[in-house]
């Protein structure tokens, strides 16, 4: 007899993206209110995630984006969202598929989410925004108030891991 298992791990990762793509869905209808904005890491190598070659090549896993002061045309649509950054002053669309997220913080309400993309890897969590190259909407690097709160400690970060069953 089968063992009938209810995939908890995956309906949460699709509820949390649920919660991101509704920020942004609003954010793309009103903009960012007072001094929110977001710092997006995602998989550059999900085989859905478009993104110019110069930009592939300069981070070809992982690529953190700040929706912040310059960005244009934020999109949203089911399954993915597309925004227009600059990039050394040049103006680039990123398509980027919502199951290519690795993480989403929001440094303004210490509001951070990680997200797993092999079931069962508890490893997960290891990776860290602190270790992310995020890239500035601007040509000019995030200030040290920005890069403080994306390293702060104290952010909260929603995990899975303490809920699991050690193996």
């Amino acid at each position: 007899m089968s063992e009938i298992v209810i995939e908890y791990d995956r309906m949460v990762q699709d509820a949390l993206l649920g919660v991101v793509k509704n920020i942004l869905s609003d954010a793309s209808k009103q903009g960012l209110p007072g001094d929110h904005h977001f710092y997006i890491a995602f998989d550059t190598t999900h085989e859905e995630v478009s993104i110019p070659p110069y930009l592939r090549e300069r981070y070809p896993e992982e690529m953190t984006i700040v929706l912040q002061n310059q960005f244009w045309n934020l999109t949203i649509q089911q399954d993915y969202f597309e925004v227009d950054l600059s990039f050394n002053q040049k103006r680039e669309t990123l398509h980027i598929p919502f199951a290519a997220l690795t993480g989403f913080l929001d440094p303004s309400v210490e509001f951070g989410l990680h997200f797993q993309h092999n079931p069962g890897d508890a490893d997960f969590m290891d990776d860290d925004f602190s270790d992310a190259h995020p890239d500035s909407t601007s040509d000019t690097p995030p200030s040290g108030a920005q890069e403080e709160a994306a390293k702060d400690d104290s952010t909260k970060v929603v995990t899975l891991d303490a809920f699991r069953k050690k193996k």
